[in-house]
């Protein structure tokens, strides 16, 4: 089998000019935003790799937003594509650019196409019937008519022309004259056919030959490299007009004509045979020169991949034998594979992994390579059955002895809880991890750490028997976290911890796997009996160092803080002459103590009670009683306050003899 490439496949030269001009602005890196009015080309792998490289797409509707954006630090310039844009997109681009200094924009136009342009603007008067040969919905078929003011027609081919001419259409055209062009990319035959007719239909004429020489002569090579090929490969976007009319012309010579995007498509078309001895390439005129030269390499490959399969249908398998195969189906159950040989391999479920749970279908798709061991062999059924937890299963062995001798972590998922411990899966290998080992206290349930993922250490070998440690892993963490706890620490560092325990003197607190003690006179601002005053075990606490030994592994610490010092509140929202409410809470010969606030008591001495003399303070006060009291006096350097009750009826009653005696009278009546 040979290959042949078409001389002028691929970019054409309006094509390759806009995408040269793209590359070398990109490559530039100056700075600017990059983006194409449009996909610049009907080919998504090269578009793919711009997208790549930082460009964007704009449509028509974004671009005036997109201008608004454009700034000395990050000016946009916007590319216009080969096909070239209707007439009012130009206009609106050419006004962007002279309100924003900062928005450029790139006409990358075919020539030929703006050749077109000229010929229907130059042409645009009521008395010209314009009509172009090709497909209406083309971005360049639009872009020309937006050129022309009056009557136009497009038609896609000559039958299109003759259906319109037998159904009357050009009856009311007869008296105009006719302007007659074409699509740059139009079947050369079919603007021949359309040229014919009109010639017949139209005395008053002007026939413009518009097809771009570059396509004219593409197509002949097409035709000509579909004669004497029985396969043609036609390369091309799904939405490019001159790649469809490229595969029309082949498929009509060539029956054996594909039509492809990418060189990945060939492989699922199984297109190399035995009968195939001459292949045609062939690539429209927005496809890259890289895609093309893959897929003559892919081409090639695919021969030789076929004349190893040749090779390979007269070989033979041996029991224990290792082999590689492809996946070509997959199923929960098994495996298929083909293993260049006249039998197809199979591979159970069981033959590849110990985990119940695992899904192949989750694990494996078609065109996987895999190695098994053949297992037994069936000319008949036309079966090899196969193992690849055998071949697994040596390898991952190998790598278990030197994790032991290296001391190196291993990670495995427990799959079965046995007597005495668990079996944890590691690649195609069960360890087992005696109870003791496995982290979770004696009087634990190890069902939990079923399914579970863990990481463990090789601890024994015993023959082809190895042992393991989760244990010993945890051990190793713990270390870490206490040498970087111990490494981090330092006095007044705040920690967020448990409550663990507690004693008559303090709390312990658990900082994360190390403790630290609270003791109770830093649990709180006034005297408590017990921690259990202020904590309880399992509170979650924000505690701080105050002192720590590293060496002997122990660690003060502080609760309570300035931010809740009742005497710093106290001070903070009351002063000397202040009134507050306050609570009888002992009583004393020569007083009674009132609190103020939670934590902070002052002193009501036996003379500011009441304005005349008494004997004890029970004599007026009773405990618990809230009354109002003045604060008279603040003594900041021993933290005491008093208190006056007198003082408030001293001045009750000043008031009251400060009064007119007509106002007196009236309070009195009112009392009555």
């Amino acid at each position: 089998m040979s290959a042949e490439i078409a001389k002028d496949a691929g970019f054409c030269f309006g094509v390759k000019r806009a995408t040269d001009r793209l590359e070398q602005t990109i490559a530039k890196k100056s700075g600017e935003r990059l983006y194409t009015l449009g996909p610049l080309i009907h080919n998504d792998v090269y578009n793919g790799w711009l997208a790549e490289q930082g460009v964007g797409i704009a449509s028509i509707d974004e671009v005036e937003a997109l201008a608004k954006t454009a700034t000395e630090l990050a000016p946009v310039r916007v590319f216009v594509r080969a096909h070239g844009i209707p007439r009012k997109d130009e206009e609106l681009l050419l006004r962007l650019t002279e309100e924003n200094p900062f928005f450029f924009y790139e006409d990358c136009t075919c020539p030929f196409v703006k050749k077109i342009h000229k010929i229907a603007k130059e042409h645009s008067a009521p008395e010209n019937l314009f009509v172009l040969s090709g497909y209406a919905s083309h971005p360049e078929v639009i872009g020309i008519l937006s050129y022309f003011d009056y009557d136009a027609l497009t038609f896609e081919n000559a039958e299109a022309l003759t259906k319109a001419i037998e159904n009357g259409i050009f009856e009311k055209f007869k008296e105009k004259t006719l302007i007659l062009t074409a699509q740059t990319t139009q079947n050369l035959s079919e603007w021949k056919k359309t040229e014919e007719i009109f010639k017949k239909l139209y005395t008053n004429r002007l026939i413009f030959d518009t097809i771009c020489s570059v396509t004219e002569t593409r197509q002949q090579e097409a035709a000509a490299l579909s004669a004497r090929s029985d396969l043609m490969i036609v390369i091309g976007g799904k939405d490019s007009s001159n790649t469809a009319k490229l595969y029309g012309i082949c498929k009509k010579i060539c029956p054996q004509t594909v039509w492809i995007e990418r060189p990945d498509e060939l492989a699922e078309l199984n297109l190399i045979t035995s009968t195939h001895t001459k292949v045609g390439i062939t690539a429209g005129a927005s496809t890259p020169s890289g895609v093309i030269q893959e897929v003559y390499k892919t081409m090639s490959e695919m021969k030789e991949n076929f004349e190893e399969l040749l090779n390979s249908s007269f070989k033979t398998l041996n029991t224990g034998e290792i082999v590689t195969g492809t996946v070509t189906a997959v199923t929960d159950a098994e495996l298929q594979l083909d293993i260049g040989a006249p039998v197809t391999g199979i591979i159970k479920a069981e033959q590849i992994t110990d985990d119940p749970s695992v899904k192949l279908t989750d694990l494996y798709k078609k065109g996987d390579q895999i190695e098994a061991r053949v297992g037994r062999v069936s000319d008949i059924e036309g079966i090899a059955e196969l193992s690849k937890k055998a071949v697994d299963s040596a390898k991952n062995w190998q790598k278990i002895v030197d994790a032991s001798e290296n001391g190196e972590a291993l990670t495995g998922k427990v799959v079965e809880i046995i007597k005495g411990g668990i079996q944890v899966l590691v690649g195609a290998n069960k360890i087992f991890v005696p109870a003791s080992q496995t982290g979770v206290p004696k009087d634990g349930d190890l069902n939990e750490l079923k399914g579970n993922e863990v990481t463990l250490k090789i601890i024994e070998i015993k023959g082809n028997r190895a042992i393991g440690s989760i244990r010993a892993i945890l051990r190793e963490e713990r270390r870490a976290k206490e040498a970087a706890f111990w490494a981090e620490i330092e006095e007044g560092k705040t920690y967020t911890g448990v409550v663990k325990s507690m004693t008559s003197y303090g709390a312990f607190v658990d900082l994360g796997g190390i403790d630290g003690m609270v003791h109770k006179t830093e649990l709180s601002w006034r005297p408590i009996k017990s921690p259990a005053d202020v904590v309880s075990v399992g509170q979650e606490i924000t505690v701080f160092v105050k002192s720590f030994d590293a060496e002997k592994k122990r660690i003060s610490l502080g609760y309570k803080t300035d931010d809740t010092n009742p005497w710093y509140l106290f001070t903070a929202q009351y002063a000397v002459g202040d009134v507050a409410a306050v609570k009888i809470v002992n009583m004393m010969p020569f007083g009674a103590f009132a609190e103020i606030m939670d934590g902070v008591d002052g002193l009501i001495h036996i003379s500011q009670i009441a304005q005349q003399k008494i004997g004890k303070p029970a004599d007026v006060l009773e405990l618990g009683q809230v009354v109002d009291a003045k604060i008279i006096a603040i003594d900041e350097e021993n933290q005491k306050i008093s208190l006056s009750i007198r003082a408030l009826l001293d001045e009750a009653q000043a008031e009251a003899e400060a009064m007119p005696e007509e106002a007196v009278e009236a309070t009195e009546e009112a009392a009555e």
